[in-house]
């Protein structure tokens, strides 16, 4: 009879331990899955958001250099129509 009820309690030990260790390793395992679930998520987020930040920026600054180039553009014939006007003004007149 105590027999039994040693092997009984032995066995129930070990089938606790074992539960424990198969939760213990189940936890550890999700865990990992959802740090790197994570950090994959951040990585891949900050990747756009610097993607977006460079398009964004490269756009500007090619809208700015179209601006100052029609802009110089702008100016170089305003002063090729003064310097004509003012040539033939001076011919005129002389």
């Amino acid at each position: 009879m105590l027999l039994r009820t040693v092997v009984i309690v032995v066995v129930v030990a070990i089938v606790a331990l074992f539960v424990v260790v198969v939760v213990v390793v189940v936890v550890v395992v999700v865990v990992v899955v959802v740090v790197v679930v994570v950090v994959v998520v951040t990585v891949v987020v900050v990747v756009v958001v610097v993607v977006v930040v460079v398009v964004v920026v490269a756009i500007v600054v090619v809208i700015a250099v179209v601006e100052v180039v029609y802009m110089c553009s702008s100016v170089v014939v305003v002063v090729v129509v003064v310097v004509v006007v003012a040539v033939v003004l001076h011919n005129v007149f002389l």
